[in-house]
């Protein structure tokens, strides 16, 4: 497996979420625009919980608290879609039903 080198650190600055993107834009300026449907958890939610982020880790890492979703900026940058599971998307899937309708 080969490994990203950087000539400055990969740091977020902003983040927005549209109905179909991801965009992060980087303390060098660079924007990284990726397809939402790579973001399950990110895709289901609802509007206002998109917006609802915060950087972590001085910006290394983007939170979006209530969904339990983390995404890491050299992640974004090398192109790596979500890693969980069709099981593990289905039973969150499940708990916002459940939750949603109390």
């Amino acid at each position: 497996m080969s490994s990203l080198e950087f000539e400055t650190e990969p740091v977020a600055v902003e983040v927005e979420v549209t109905e179909d993107e991801l965009i992060v834009r980087l303390v060098d300026g660079r924007r990284i625009i990726v397809p939402l449907v790579w973001y399950p958890r990110l895709f289901y939610a609802r509007p206002e919980e998109r917006q609802r982020w915060r950087l972590l880790g001085g910006g290394y890492v983007i939170e979006w608290p209530d969904l339990d979703e983390h995404i890491g900026v050299e992640g974004l940058l090398a192109g790596r879609k979500s890693g969980e599971s069709e099981e593990s998307l289905r039973r969150w899937l499940v708990s916002r039903r459940t939750t949603v309708a109390v």
